[in-house]
């Protein structure tokens, strides 16, 4: 499998700790692998978790699948996902630079340039452009809504211990859109979901900044693995339990069933099994169960298409 395959030797300074699918980007040319690295098309976990909110979004509102639509949105959930890095590295370029795991990425390290990674972000942003102009009004004002929250986020790491809540809302953006998409109606169901959804992202967000705790406390960046401290176990399980709480509400204002709520089981399991076994001095297990969320997505957006189109 391509997670396994070792990268060129000669590529090897090239690939962060965090890469996923080596061997792929490994074999393209020097300035493609690195404009691929930018957009962090070497790690679809990112753009999992930005998509699967959109089809929460899309598969609460009953629809049934809406194929369609869900590509519209996966593609766009690449594009912005890969627009949000490249603009976060420009920012950070300086910041990265002192970091370890950051410090070989494209901008920090000086193989591209500010100007070319301003044009790459800009191509990505066309691309999410066309997105947005498959969608109708109503949808395309929510994601439009979304623009100031992710200008701003490169710059929360700086002011508050908490840029992962600020991440919270930012990722989770495409809950709304992909339900505006269809629906207007039932907001107080759909804000419930989308607060869980961002405390989702800031208990995940929590586990993958135990990567760079000793780096960010000496250069001055702020985390909430860093303000958790020894009570980082206890602050995802805080997380994660009162997300569920919230999905658990927002399923109930869509449906007054105790049965249909059933469909949440499996997502908690999985979030439980990731808080019982992370282990936070292990190099290894934070990024592993910061991962294994594509799959508490998935699980989640199955209980979604359970509530949204049971009995429709």
């Amino acid at each position: 499998m391509s997670d396994q395959t070792v990268p060129n030797p000669a590529h090897a300074e090239d690939i962060v700790p965090d890469t996923e699918h080596r061997g792929l980007v490994a074999r393209l040319p020097q300035v493609p692998r690195d404009l691929a690295q930018l957009a962090r098309f070497d790690r679809p976990i990112g753009w999992w978790l930005l998509f699967w909110p959109c089809a929460w979004g899309v598969w609460l509102a009953g629809a049934g699948p809406q194929l369609d639509l869900l590509g519209w949105l996966l593609l766009g959930s690449i594009a912005m996902r890969g627009a949000g890095c490249v603009y976060n590295d420009i920012v950070d370029a300086k910041l990265d630079r002192q970091v370890e795991r950051t410090a070989s990425r494209p901008v920090a390290s000086g193989r591209i340039s500010k100007k070319a990674a301003w044009a790459w972000l800009l191509f990505l942003c066309l691309i999410g452009l066309t997105v947005l102009l498959q969608l109708r009004i109503e949808a395309q004002i929510v994601a439009l809504g979304s623009l100031a929250l992710v200008a701003a986020y490169p710059f929360m790491k700086r002011i508050t211990w908490w840029p992962q809540a600020w991440l919270g809302m930012v990722f989770t953006w495409g809950l709304p859109v992909g339900w505006f998409a269809l629906r207007t109606d039932n907001l107080d169901a759909i804000a419930a979901i989308y607060a869980g959804a961002a405390l989702w992202v800031i208990g995940f967000d929590t586990i993958y900044a135990l990567q760079d705790r000793e780096d960010d406390a000496i250069v001055g960046i702020k985390s909430s693995a860093l303000r958790l401290g020894a009570s980082v176990k206890g602050g995802v399980t805080l997380f994660y339990g009162c997300a569920v709480g919230l999905w658990a509400l927002g399923f109930w204002l869509l449906r007054a069933d105790w049965v249909a709520l059933l469909a949440l089981v499996p997502v908690a399991v999985h979030l439980i099994w990731q808080v019982v076994t992370l282990d936070p001095d292990d190099p290894s297990n934070p990024l592993d169960r910061f991962r294994s969320n594509r799959w508490a997505g998935a699980l989640m957006a199955a209980a979604c298409f359970v509530i949204g189109n049971a009995g429709a």
